[in-house]
């Protein structure tokens, strides 16, 4: 199991010396790779509706693909994962674009986390159709796949229309591999059919055991092995009880992690000296 790291950025400094320290103690420390959360623009609380949503304007939220890029020229072995992108509110050639440049210039070490998001105020910002975005993302996920493995690519679909053309250069990995967040039925029937892998949210295997069951159905429906499909949740700091997170840990294993990322947001932080000091004591702690 490869253990990993949430990036904490919307309580952690935006300055460019502090995002080169922490991705460099993370691949120092032995991290295999860092998960960034995905928001464009955040909503005024104080709109006319009011705001109910669990980040604002307030929160700092870094591009991923940008953030990504300068973190992959100041490491050599640290992969990465956006977890999740919010496809259907992007244009699917720019994030095709993106993420092959990104997979040149860190040596194949991106794996593309997708889902379709939750925050209507950034599908209108960004003039894209909210009710749509489910059927959309499935045909943007065989867009990017023909995208990232033919020079040439010639599709007419419902929402895209390439007539004869194609991205250069091609990603090192030919699929980039494609990830999937959510916990609703119908994310997971698309996951087992067109992904390679599922982000979910659950804090511990035990509380995820049916959707993990329905996963491992749909796979079989799909004529699809869970052994060769990854899964990749989070483990939560908290109070910082490794016990606890040494528990939670071992379960995850047991129910078939491929990967975790250790999420170090809402422990209370406030500085970045503080969330380094944390992932340093779980990676002299946590068994590998």
């Amino acid at each position: 199991m490869q253990t990993g790291l949430v990036y904490p950025q919307t309580e952690y400094p935006t300055d460019p010396a502090a995002v080169r320290d922490y991705a460099q103690t993370a691949e120092a420390l032995g991290f295999t790779h860092v998960l960034a959360y995905d928001h464009v623009l955040g909503a005024n609380p104080d709109r006319p509706g009011g705001w109910t949503g669990p980040y604002t304007h307030r929160d700092p939220f870094m591009e991923p693909f940008v953030l990504f890029t300068y973190m992959a020229a100041v490491t050599t072995r640290l992969g990465f994962i956006p977890g999740i992108l919010i496809l259907p509110q992007r244009e699917t050639a720019l994030v095709a674009k993106q993420a092959a440049t990104l997979d040149v210039l860190c040596g194949g070490r991106l794996r593309l986390g997708v889902g379709t998001g939750w925050n209507e105020v950034e599908y209108v910002a960004l003039s894209q159709e909210f009710s749509t975005r489910g059927r959309r993302q499935e045909e943007q996920l065989e867009v990017l796949r023909l995208l990232w493995t033919q020079e040439l690519v010639t599709y007419k679909g419902r929402w895209h229309d390439i007539p004869d053309a194609g991205i250069n250069p091609l990603p090192v990995q030919r699929p980039i591999p494609l990830w999937f967040g959510g916990h609703a039925d119908v994310v997971l029937r698309r996951a087992a059919r067109l992904g390679d892998g599922w982000l979910p949210g659950f804090r511990t295997a035990e509380v995820a055991r049916e959707h993990l069951d329905r996963l491992d159905g749909y796979l079989a429906e799909a004529g699809r092995d869970r052994a060769a499909f990854g899964l990749e949740p989070r483990l939560h700091w908290g109070n910082g009880d490794l016990d606890a997170l040494g528990r939670a840990l071992e379960g995850w294993r047991a129910a078939g992690a491929t990967h975790i990322s250790l999420n170090t947001m809402g422990a209370g932080f406030r500085t970045a000296g503080e969330h380094l000091a944390a992932i340093r004591l779980f990676a002299e702690n946590m068994p590998k």
